[in-house]
C-alpha cells in the first residue's frame, strides 16, 4: 500500500513533460515500471533513515543537555556490532532488486522488430532493418517541426515531422549509433536513454505495453542546436503497424 501511494505521488499520468512536472511520466514499458517501484522502494528506505536519524540526534541533544554531570563517555562493543551490521543488511536490502533490474535492462530477447537509430547535428535518422521497401530498409529522418508548422495541441520544441511508428506487446531491439557527435536518445515513458556514440552501436530491447504518443529529447550537450532534437514514438496495434508498413511501400 506504501508503494501504492508513492507510486501515485511520483507518477503524472502523462506520456509527455508538463508545467511543473515534479514525478515521473506514465510508465509504458516493464523497464520502466520496474524502474518506478525501484524508485520508490528507495524512497522509503531513506524516508525511515532520515526519522530514524532525526530522532537519535534529538535524543543525544536532549540526554546531554538534561545530564551535566556526565563525565566521560561509554565504550559497548556490541552497539558498534550492531550499528555496523544494520547498515550492512539495508545494504543488502537495497542490492536484491537493484540487481534483478539491472540485468533485467541487459535482458536481449529475440526481437520481431529491429529499429536502428543514427544521431545527426541536429536531427535522428530511422531506419527499420526488418522491412524493405524495393530491396532496400524503410529509413527516413525525423526533424521537430518549426512553431508556425504545429497543429493544434502539439507540443512546441517536441513535435516532429516523422515520428516512429511501433507495434504493441512486440520485442523490438533498438540500436543506436550517431555519425557526427556524442547524442542521446531518451525516452523516459519508456525507460529508455541510450547514448549515441561515433562508431559504436549501443543495444537496448523493448516491449511497450500500451498504446499512446511517447515524447522525448536527446539528453546529450551535443551542440548549438542539443535541445531541438525530440523524439516521438507512437504505439499501436500490430495490425495498424502493418498497415503503416503498407502505406509507406504505396508511398514508395
Amino acid at each position: 500500500m506504501v508503494l501504492k501511494f508513492l507510486n501515485l505521488l511520483t507518477l503524472t499520468y502523462c506520456d509527455s513533460p508538463e508545467k511543473w512536472q515534479l514525478g515521473l511520466q506514465d510508465p509504458a514499458t516493464p523497464s520502466m515500471e520496474g524502474m518506478i517501484f525501484f524508485n520508490s522502494f528507495l524512497t522509503i528506505i531513506l524516508i525511515i533513515i532520515g526519522v530514524f536519524v532525526c530522532w537519535m540526534l534529538f535524543k543525544v541533544s536532549t540526554f546531554f543537555v538534561l545530564n551535566k554531570n556526565i563525565q566521560k563517555f561509554t565504550h559497548s562493543s556490541l552497539l558498534e556490532i550492531i550499528w555496523t551490521l544494520i547498515p550492512a543488511f539495508i545494504l543488502l536490502i537495497i542490492a536484491v532488486p537493484s540487481f534483478s533490474l539491472l540485468y533485467s535492462l541487459d535482458e536481449i530477447i529475440n526481437p520481431s522488430i529491429t529499429l536502428k537509430v543514427i544521431g545527426h547535428q541536429w536531427y535522428w535518422s530511422y531506419e527499420y532493418s526488418d522491412a524493405t521497401l524495393e530491396e532496400e530498409s524503410l529509413n527516413f529522418d525525423s526533424y521537430m517541426l518549426a512553431q508556425n508548422d504545429l497543429t493544434l495541441g502539439a507540443f512546441r520544441l517536441l513535435e516532429v515531422d516523422n515520428r516512429i511508428v511501433l507495434p504493441i506487446n512486440t520485442h523490438v531491439r533498438v540500436l543506436v549509433t550517431s555519425a557526427d557527435v556524442l547524442h542521446s536518445w531518451a525516452v523516459p515513458s519508456l525507460g529508455l536513454k541510450i547514448d549515441a556514440c561515433p562508431g559504436r552501436l549501443s543495444q537496448s530491447s523493448l516491449f511497450i505495453q500500451r498504446e499512446g504518443t511517447f515524447y522525448g529529447q536527446c539528453s546529450e550537450i551535443c551542440g548549438i542546436n542539443h535541445g531541438f532534437m525530440p523524439i516521438v514514438v507512437k504505439a499501436i496495434q500490430v495490425e495498424s503497424y502493418i498497415n503503416w508498413l503498407i502505406s509507406k511501400s504505396d508511398l514508395n
